[in-house]
């Protein structure tokens, strides 16, 4: 049997971005991932990014994100052309700024499509684009004293 987009649940919510945010209070993947179930949603694409132990053979003991004033326009931005460029039923992004530890959650992004591909294809894109184009800077402090400052765009 032939796709047809002529089912009402084929058709794109009003609007389905969800949820932009920039907190500076711990991410939940739960919230982030009940915002963007969507009955026409076939497959839902999560991805977490969290502080890790160590960059570029160093051992990281602590980190801090900071922003632009910009930075939450500037991911509506970008969440708006993921869902011009793909058949976004619902979409949520979150990131954190503030001091972090290792395993904390620094990033939640989420993206309901109704095949599972779309949903891959666009969750990706969005955490792509989100870290190369949103003004948000992550300051390292190593174990071995030094520290370093890498930007997102």
């Amino acid at each position: 049997m032939a796709h047809t987009n002529d089912h009402p649940g084929e058709r794109a919510a009003q609007d389905p971005i969800r949820l932009i945010g920039i907190r500076d209070t711990a991410l939940s993947v739960d919230e982030v991932f009940r915002l963007v179930g969507d009955e026409s949603a076939g497959g839902i694409a999560l991805f977490v990014g969290t502080v890790r132990n160590h960059d570029s053979g160093a051992d990281v003991d602590a980190l801090g994100y900071s922003c632009h004033p910009s930075a939450e326009a500037e991911m509506r931005r970008v969440a708006e052309k993921v869902v011009a460029d793909y058949p976004v039923r619902a979409l949520a992004a979150v990131h954190r700024v503030g001091d972090l530890r290792v395993g904390d959650l620094a990033v939640v992004v989420a993206v309901a499509c109704p095949h599972r591909g779309e949903a891959f294809e666009a969750c990706r894109k969005l955490i792509d684009d989100l870290k190369h184009e949103v003004p948000i800077w992550k300051h390292q402090k190593f174990s071995d004293g030094t520290e370093e400052w890498v930007g997102a765009c």
